[in-house]
């Protein structure tokens, strides 16, 4: 009987760690998730305004083709949902420095100790990435595929409903947002030893044809010059992170880190 006991305590031993990593997720996905419910709210107060930002690019680009319009809906539905959508989009931008940081708080007890004063860091390069990544995408590709779209499609008269036009809106902003995390995502694989600036460097090719491909599959046009306008930054952003891994990979090296 001791043997026995003896033989399942270890697995135990075991088991409550990773029990404990999966409640500590938990944990910071519902806070996550209220960080964003709060950005929400506050960002519903403002629905109407953020909306007439949100139409400027559709509102440009029928204007620059001698377009007089505006959006439409087919249910009635439609504009409230929206607000909702808008807002809560607008919403997760906000609540972004939150999020993040509950993202720090899930990974920094896997760090060594010299590697979680990057903490601040992490937060300012996360945030300030994201925003960027989502302003890119509302003052340049999506004006740009919308002019593209319309321009290819002048000879007939657009009916452009709401609730297409907020699912673009917000797949092109909050991907371009996610995509421009890929620095720190090297970071973290650097620093775990998955990837080394090195083998970054010896797959570009590969990983500019991946890129390429990414970006035909989530751009919303047809043509190259969309493409490469998602590509494009996609691929300095890979730049960046090869001198992201070598920094990193040279820094545990001098520190004697194995």
């Amino acid at each position: 009987m001791a043997s026995v006991v003896a033989s399942v305590l270890p697995l135990h031993e075991h088991a409550m760690p990773f029990l404990a990593h999966l409640e500590e997720l938990r944990k910071r996905i519902i806070f996550s998730i209220l960080g964003i419910v709060v950005g929400f709210v506050v960002c519903w107060s403002f629905a109407d305004r953020l909306f007439g930002l949100m139409q400027q690019p559709i509102i440009q680009a029928l204007r620059h083709h001698g377009i007089e319009g505006k959006l439409v809906y087919l249910n009635p539905t439609e504009p409230f949902n929206l607000y909702l959508l808008v807002s809560l989009v607008l919403g997760l931008f906000a609540a972004s420095p939150f999020v993040f940081y509950q993202f720090w708080l899930f990974i920094a007890p896997g760090l060594y100790r010299t590697e979680r004063r990057y903490a601040l860091p992490f937060l300012i390069s996360t945030v300030s990435l994201f925003l960027a990544g989502g302003l890119f995408g509302y003052k340049m590709v999506y004006p740009a595929s919308l002019d593209f779209l319309i321009g290819y499609g002048e000879r007939f008269q657009p009916m452009i409903t709401i609730g297409e036009y907020t699912k673009l809106f917000a797949t092109i902003i909050i991907g371009l947002g996610l995509m421009f995390e890929m620095p720190i995502l090297v970071f973290f694989l650097a620093l775990m030893r998955v990837i080394t600036a090195g083998w970054m460097w010896r797959n570009v090719r590969y990983s500019v044809l991946v890129i390429f491909i990414v970006a035909a599959v989530i751009t919303p046009t047809a043509d190259i010059l969309n493409m490469c306008l998602f590509a494009a930054p996609m691929v300095a952003l890979y730049a960046i992170s090869i001198g992201v891994a070598w920094l990193v990979g040279g820094r545990r090296e001098r520190a004697g880190v194995s």
